[in-house]
């Protein structure tokens, strides 16, 4: 089996530990809702530079290519709360024609607090789509949940 690098585990999913800051919750002191996708865009932007896929480098080629969402799907289990530490996790279930496939956990120490299924696709500067490059889908790969 190969070695996956740190933050990876042995399974290919990537972890991102974060705080929970003031100005991520709403007047009750709980985290509000939408910035649970700001902290799974973090976990799949690591997951991605982590991996060797490159945003920038994605944007400087002769055929600029970036990344959108085009389905979220998020599950609200607890709440986090200011001081709270989180783990985000990021698991790729891989590439079907142009659609890429996430899920996403987010932790606090053992308790789950959401999980989200997110589907990406690959697109143009312009913002067409396109089929992802197949060096990128060549370097998930390895990084590919299956379990």
């Amino acid at each position: 089996m190969t070695t996956l690098p740190e933050p990876f585990d042995a399974l290919g999913q990537h972890w991102l530990t974060l705080r929970v800051y003031y100005e991520d919750t709403d007047f009750t002191g709980m985290v509000y809702h939408a910035n649970y996708l700001r902290f799974f865009e973090r976990g799949r932007s690591d997951f991605l530079r982590d991996a060797g896929v490159s945003h920038q480098d994605l944007l400087a080629r002769p055929d600029p290519a970036a990344f959108t969402l085009t389905r979220v799907e998020v599950d609200y289990k607890r709440a986090a709360k200011v001081d709270d530490l989180l783990t985000i996790r990021t698991r790729s279930r891989g590439v079907k024609g142009v659609r890429m496939f996430f899920e996403q956990s987010c932790l606090r120490g053992e308790d789950m607090i959401a999980e989200a299924d997110i589907t990406a696709v690959m697109i143009h500067a312009d913002g067409r789509p396109r089929r992802p490059i197949p060096e990128v889908v060549e370097q998930l790969k390895p990084f590919e949940y299956s379990g």
